[in-house]
């Protein structure tokens, strides 16, 4: 208004009747926001990986119609906070399908682990491209179904020891030498300055807990199967069974592979699929390396545990 004129008393600001100038300012219409990009084409080509990651776990799970959680991950203390985050606010009444690959870790964590994903889902899927060994085997075995093909590989349930500055060592290959040379000393008293040189810095209370290591295996693998709410006692006692050779006793080697072949004899749930399509189905991790989103689970290389798988 010009010099506080009372409404509709005098001329406008425009120079048209108030009321004309009324409809003008209905009539008009907000005009549409500026586009702009959410991210600068420098930050998006350097975070390609992961916006690449985030399409391909969208269109599997509307393939699948499940949830995916993709964990490339040293099984540690650490996995657990990274899993439960990666599972918070999840559909329970869904599938949830795991892309796992793992060189092993910490087997009381795998358990966790395990549990975890069955209160998060209505039937687990473990997909195994690759290696999911040790303290992943024990968390494939939770599973309603295993998905294997050429390239996977499982592996004994074979609990590690840390001798000292030697690092990591098998329960099972520490308790046999141990036990070897004690024989030889029986029966041949002169060989007890080699042994003892030999065996320099271990007591026995490393001995002992390697046999607690080993003892503990068979139950981490029952507390795993039976983690799994729909099997039954029975369920459970076969399935221990059958594997307690194949995956604890029998292997002689921590890095001896367990196929889809091998998975299946034993009495695991194997859903064995060509090579090509284990590779489609598990795309969605092929491009992960470092700590990652978009549920991945961060890779971990930190191993501060005493025993591991």
């Amino acid at each position: 208004m010009i010099d506080g004129a009372a409404p509709g008393s005098g001329p406008t600001i425009t120079g048209r009747p108030p009321e004309a100038q009324v409809d003008l300012v209905v009539d008009r219409k907000p005009e549409p926001p500026v586009s702009r990009p959410t991210y600068t084409p420098l930050f998006r080509a350097q975070h390609e990986d992961r916006y690449r990651r985030r399409d391909l776990i969208s269109d599997y799970e509307a393939a699948f119609g499940c949830n995916l959680v993709v964990m490339i991950d040293q099984i540690s203390e650490d996995s657990v906070t990274f899993f439960q985050d990666v599972l918070h606010g999840l559909d329970p009444t869904r599938d949830l399908h795991v892309l796992l690959c793992s060189p092993g870790g910490d087997g009381e964590v795998a358990i966790r682990l395990a549990r975890m994903a069955q209160h998060s889902c209505r039937e687990l899927v473990v997909l195994v491209p690759e290696i999911a060994k040790s303290a992943a085997t024990i968390f494939a075995l939770a599973a309603h179904r295993i998905v294997m093909g050429a390239t996977s590989d499982l592996g004994p349930i074979d609990p590690q020891v840390l001798v000292g500055k030697r690092g990591f060592v098998s329960a099972k290959d520490l308790i046999g030498a141990v036990e070897r040379a004690m024989t030889d000393v029986a029966e041949r008293p002169d060989t007890y300055p080699l042994h003892a040189a030999m065996f320099g810095g271990i007591d026995s209370t490393v001995v002992e807990f390697a046999r607690s290591a080993l003892a503990r295996a068979d139950q981490m693998a029952r507390q795993a199967i039976s983690s799994n709410p729909d099997r039954d006692t029975a369920a459970v006692d076969t399935m221990c069974r059958a594997i307690g050779d194949a995956l604890i006793n029998d292997p002689s080697s921590h890095g001896a592979v367990i196929g889809a072949t091998e998975a299946r004899r034993i009495g695991l749930p194997v859903v064995e699929l060509a090579s090509t399509r284990v590779r489609a189905a598990t795309s969605a991790g092929s491009t992960v390396s470092g700590p990652q989103q978009c549920r991945v689970a961060p890779a971990i290389r930190r191993s501060h545990e005493r025993v591991r798988l």
